[in-house]
């Protein structure tokens, strides 16, 4: 059999006409991103990402000490209220956690080591 009868004449034509539908009936869909109708779009990635790189700069610039970096045991997201909270345990040390706040549109809220 010739492959190019497989997609000529009628068969051709319906496979274009349902790749518009689909593109048309995706497209609203997809316009509304991953925070739905006007909803915050600053996820758990994007909070780590961006906790991590403050914290590197914490260590590099001697704001905390550096068995922060070298003893690190956890890093955890986790919402609270309208904020996400990014915090950082070592495995020794006082105090032994460090906690990053972003609010929900991801700027950066402030930081401490109570987590409150």
């Amino acid at each position: 059999m010739n492959p190019m009868r497989i997609f000529s004449g009628f068969r051709m034509k319906n496979l274009f006409c349902a790749s518009v539908a689909v593109l048309f009936l995706s497209g609203p869909a997809l316009a509304h991103g991953p925070g739905g109708h006007g909803g915050s779009s600053f996820t758990a990635l994007q909070a780590l990402d961006k906790g991590v790189k403050l914290y590197d700069k914490l260590v590099a610039s001697g704001k905390i000490e550096e068995s922060w970096e070298t003893g690190l045991k956890r890093v955890e997201i986790e919402k609270q209220g309208d904020e996400t909270v990014v915090s950082f345990s070592r495995k020794e040390g006082d105090p032994e956690s460090l906690y990053i706040f972003f609010d929900k549109d991801g700027e950066y809220s402030g930081s401490n080591f109570t987590g409150k």
